[in-house]
């Protein structure tokens, strides 16, 4: 079971627009055709012990491209291309992603998301890259997808998931859409890709069984769905582990019952 957040917008559809959680079809899709069951998580109020029910019924967890965090999460002055803030999103996710850290369930962040885990380890970010590099090339505009060729790490577990496969070239070519990126790096993080200007394009999380964040939309290459069955594969280990862990008169969460 593997919980995708979605983001919350205003959308129209019908005779109806209206505020409304979704997601682009092919963040479920990469998730299904992976072997995974997608569960959409909408933002909504949340505190510690909400997400904590949330996640036991989890085995892993997608945390979705989408708007701009609140620079005030890592202490910056909001620049003026930078998206107005979706305050329910960014709580929602950021204790999502917290708890997902401590119980070592395994994630996959993606564009927005590797943003987030940067900023929930007390990381910064560049609020936008053409700033820095000078050209709108990571965002080239109308929800077209840019190309650019990204280094993975070599002895990374990312590399050892993309990295070594004749169908993915290296330096790899990955779809990007973004104007914002990681700045300073995070408490346990660790740069596993990079663009040739230098632009960090994923991290990963020190010690996590898996814990990794493309700042590039893997949902978007629907050739290559590699991220996403690493991801699956680690979370049917977790829950695994989960079921062995559990008392012998307790329950195992699929519903089944104890033997």
């Amino acid at each position: 079971m593997i919980g995708v957040t979605t983001y919350r917008e205003i959308a129209s559809t019908g005779v109806w627009t209206v505020p409304a959680a979704f997601l682009p079809a092919s963040y479920l899709d990469s998730v299904t055709r992976a072997g995974g069951v997608a569960v959409l998580l909408p933002p909504q109020p949340t505190s510690p012990a909400i997400v904590a029910r949330v996640l036991e019924g989890l085995d892993g967890l997608v945390c979705t491209g989408g708007r701009d965090i609140d620079p005030a999460r890592y202490g910056k002055v909001r620049h003026p291309q930078t998206d107005s803030p979706r305050h329910d999103r960014d709580a929602w996710e950021a204790e999502l992603l917290s708890q997902a850290i401590a119980r070592d369930l395994p994630f996959l962040g993606i564009c927005r998301g590797a943003q987030l885990l940067n900023v929930v380890c007390r990381g910064t970010l560049h609020q936008h890259v053409p700033d820095i590099v000078g050209t709108e090339s990571y965002r080239t505009g109308d929800g077209v997808y840019g190309s650019v060729s990204v280094d993975v790490a070599p002895g990374s577990r990312l590399h050892a998931l993309i990295g070594t496969d004749a169908a993915l070239p290296t330096p790899a070519q990955v779809a990007v859409y973004h104007h914002q990126a990681i700045d300073e790096l995070g408490a346990d993080l660790t740069v596993t890709a990079r663009a040739a200007d230098g632009i960090v394009q994923a991290i990963e999380l020190a010690g996590a069984t898996f814990g990794i964040a493309v700042q590039w939309h893997p949902e978007e290459q629907a050739d290559d769905i590699r991220l996403f069955v690493g991801l699956v594969t680690a979370a049917a280990t977790y829950r695994a582990r989960k079921e062995t862990n559990q008392a012998p008169n307790q329950a195992p969460l699929t519903g089944r019952s104890t033997p």
